[in-house]
Formats: C-alpha cells, sequence, structure tokens
C-alpha cells in the first residue's frame, strides 16, 4: 500500500482527487455493455433473461420467478444464530428508517392560502440484491425495511441464479426475503434484472416498478444510468470506499483491520488513511501487510490495496485532513480522533460518518441500524445514503379560497405579461368576471 505525502503543499480540492484517483475505467467501460443487456431484455423479455443466465450464471431451466415453496425452505433451513441476527438487524434498522419520514406541514401563506407540503410514497420498487462474490441477506434488509416504512404497497426483489443451488437464489437472501413478507421474487442478476424492472417482463407477470434500488457491480450500477428517466433510481453505487482519519494516539491495528475489511469486497475497492502523524503512518503499513496477508480473501484484498485508489495520505495538519476528506466525499468516513465526537460537525461529505475507534464501518454494514447502500465515486458531495426517504416523493398541495386569489390577482396578471404569457393571466381574470357581470361578489 503507497504511502503520499501531501505535506507543505497547498492543494485545490481537485488536486487532493487527483492525489488519489478511484478506479473509474471498470465503470466506463461497463455502461456500453450494461446497456445492450437493458435493450435486450426490453426487446426480448423472459428469453433474454434466459440467455443471459446461461451465460453470466452457468444456470438453465431454473425458475425465474420464484415458488413460495422455495421461500419458505429457505426460511426453515436458515441456522437458528443467523435468523437471530437477521430478526435483531430488521429491528434496528426499521426504528432508524422511522425517523426518515417526515410528517405533512401545513403553511399558512395568507388568510385563505394554504400549501401542505406532504410526502408520498411511491407504489411499486424494485430491490436488486448481488450474488457474486459474497452472499448479502444484510442488503435485503437495508433495501425492503426502508421501502416498508415509506408505505411502498408493492415490493419486488431480484437476486441472480446460483449454479451450485440448482439454479435457485442463495438460500439466506431467500430466508431474508421471507423473514420480511416479500414473496415477489425472481432469480435473475445484474443488468438484466434491472432492465427487467425498469420495463416489466409480462410472460413473467412482472410489471414495470416506479424505483430501483439496491447494490451491485460495476454492470448494476450502469444499467441505473441506462434506465434513468423510464424509472427512479437509487445512488449509482460502485465499487466500496472506506476513507479514515486518524490523529497520533489512533490504533494502528484497528486501523489496518478496519482498511482490510472493505478490500475484501473487491478489487477495485478503495481504502484509503489519511493522517498529519508520520509514525502512525509507519505502524499502519506494518499492521496491513499482516492483516492482508492472514485474511481469508487475501488475494483480493492485496490487488485493492495495491491499486491506485488506495493509498495512505500524508497531511499537514486537522485542517487539512478534514480538507482532503470533504473533497473525496467518501462512501465510509470512520474518525478515528481523539475528539472524534467533536470533530464529526466539520465532516460534511461523507456516505455516512463512523465516530471513534469503536464504531467500525462492519457495524453498520450489519447491526448499527443505519443503512450501508451508500453514495460511492464522490457522490457523497450531492447524493445520500438509501433511506426511507429515497420511496417518498415530496408533494406539494395548495389550497386559495376567492378571497386569496383576489389578493394575488394582480401580481400574477402583471407576471404573466411579462413572460409574454397572457393566457396565464386570463385564467385568473376568468374567475373574476361574475363579479364584474354582477353574479359573483367578492
Amino acid at each position: 500500500m503507497r504511502t503520499i505525502d501531501l505535506r507543505g503543499q497547498k492543494l485545490s480540492p481537485a488536486g487532493m482527487l487527483a492525489a488519489v484517483p478511484r478506479a473509474t475505467q471498470a465503470r466506463a467501460e461497463a455502461l456500453e455493455t450494461a446497456t445492450r443487456i437493458v435493450d435486450d431484455v426490453r426487446t426480448g423479455g423472459e428469453d433474454a433473461l434466459r440467455a443471459q443466465a446461461e451465460k453470466f450464471d452457468r444456470v438453465t431451466g431454473h425458475d425465474l420467478r420464484v415458488p413460495g415453496s422455495h421461500i419458505d425452505d429457505a426460511v426453515a433451513a436458515l441456522a437458528p444464530e443467523v435468523r437471530s441476527a437477521l430478526d435483531e438487524a430488521i429491528v434496528r434498522v426499521r426504528r432508524a428508517s422511522t425517523a426518515q419520514v417526515p410528517d405533512a406541514r401545513v403553511t399558512d401563506i395568507g388568510p385563505g392560502a394554504r400549501i401542505t407540503q406532504r410526502w408520498q410514497p411511491v407504489q411499486r420498487v424494485g430491490v436488486y440484491i448481488p450474488g457474486g462474490k459474497a452472499v448479502y441477506p444484510s442488503s435485503v434488509i437495508m433495501n425492503v425495511v426502508p421501502a416498508q416504512i415509506a408505505g411502498v404497497e408493492q415490493i419486488a426483489l431480484a437476486s441472480p441464479p446460483q449454479h451450485d443451488q440448482g439454479g435457485r437464489i442463495h438460500p439466506v437472501i431467500l430466508a431474508a426475503a421471507g423473514l420480511l413478507g416479500i414473496t415477489e421474487v425472481y432469480a435473475m442478476g445484474g443488468a438484466g434484472a434491472i432492465g427487467a424492472f425498469a420495463w416489466g417482463v409480462p410472460g413473467l407477470d412482472l410489471d414495470p416498478v416506479d424505483v430501483v434500488s439496491g447494490p451491485g457491480n460495476n454492470y448494476v450500477a450502469s444499467a441505473k444510468r441506462a434506465v434513468a428517466g423510464v424509472v427512479g433510481t437509487d445512488s449509482e453505487a460502485g465499487a466500496t470506499e472506506i476513507l479514515i482519519v486518524a490523529d497520533a494516539a489512533a490504533d494502528a491495528r484497528l486501523i489496518a483491520a478496519d482498511l482490510v475489511s472493505q478490500a475484501e469486497h473487491d478489487e477495485q475497492a478503495s481504502a484509503v488513511l489519511v493522517t498529519d502523524d508520520a509514525a502512525l503512518a509507519e505502524r499502519v503499513a506494518v499492521e496491513i501487510e499482516q492483516a492482508a496477508a492472514a485474511t481469508r480473501h487475501s488475494e483480493r484484498v492485496a490487488v485493492s490495496l495495491a491499486g491506485p485508489q488506495s493509498a495512505i495520505v500524508l497531511v499537514d495538519d486537522r485542517d487539512m485532513a478534514t480538507a482532503f476528506s470533504n473533497a473525496y466525499a467518501p462512501e465510509h468516513l470512520e474518525l478515528h480522533l481523539t475528539d472524534a465526537e467533536a470533530a464529526a460537525a466539520a465532516f460534511t461529505s461523507a456516505g455516512a460518518v463512523f465516530v471513534g475507534d469503536q464504531t467500525p464501518v462492519s457495524l453498520g454494514d450489519y447491526m448499527a441500524g443505519s443503512n450501508h447502500v451508500l453514495p460511492t465515486g464522490g457522490q457523497a458531495r450531492y447524493a445520500p445514503g438509501l433511506g426511507a426517504y429515497t420511496f417518498l416523493r415530496p408533494q406539494q398541495v395548495i389550497s386559495y379560497d376567492h378571497d386569496a386569489l383576489a389578493a394575488v390577482r394582480e401580481g400574477v396578471v402583471a407576471l404573466a405579461n411579462a413572460e409574454a404569457l397572457p393566457a396565464h393571466g386570463e385564467a385568473v381574470e376568468a374567475r373574476f368576471q361574475g363579479a364584474a357581470e354582477g353574479t359573483t361578489t367578492l
């Protein structure tokens, strides 16, 4: 893992980003392929999905629409300790998601003039759960629970068919869906699944959804871009990222463990440490070499940590560390600082902030109650992580009576004429024509 020394340099946000570039080439290459796969599903429906399953998943003849008995079997076979953990995670995510649903608010603009701000859930959601290098029942919870809390009436779930499961979805993913009462489940993966949700598949009785959510690889993220405008999507979650800001008092062993924990996701994962203490940087370098070699997915971790997207970054002071983090806008930000609670307010751009060395990202992945579907690639500068609000539409309800309209009558007409849209003003004046003729009184 390389060390980059930025001390003594006056860098703009762009200059800081250039020091640790993200792995973007694979995403760019994936867009063309993902668009083609989505189009194949739009025109070919079930036949296209089966062809893709054979090509990408080595599965044929499977149930594209999962029978309810498969879900029941998976729930029955779930290991007790895994079920207990899933049940607890569901409770915690429900509690946190409930706080994300705004109450309706009424604003009285003037006598007889009222605007109600309300939040309406979308009707139908498609949740995608990946099934490649790891199994993600936790992602079932992170996507389904917020949609349920938002009030979504129809939730469909898709995950790739597994060759070693006889074409079924991984049983732990199916079990998580069963625990949440999801019965509309499809064994389809990757960009094809995103296309199926966006356009629907009549042969499977799969109706188009309003919003697609869920993590995935570069092809899934690119497919979301391909269907944008047809359906709503959450953020284009790509390869995972962790950035740790640490001071001299931080524990190098814990920092190394947390960097490795995210690097095991994918060879393109980004693992970055930012510190103003050179001695800590040296200790972390030693610890991370040992931790990376000892972990189960050591080869994958080694590729991630050796990539240009991962580094130990030396900075002059806390202000520079804060500026670097806010420019980078990581998916996951950990603060290993002696004053972490007080310092957290200054770190404004991150998908989620993990405060103190006893709050690792892996806690957020499973049991913290926060959501682990978060913006990557710097999107945290302007986009939130997934939550109940992902499935809600803010809506304004306007109510004016005759007197309230009369109070702004002249202003509407003046602005309509100024914009060369006289019919706008005439629509208002039509409401007062009766008064001039003696049939209506103000």
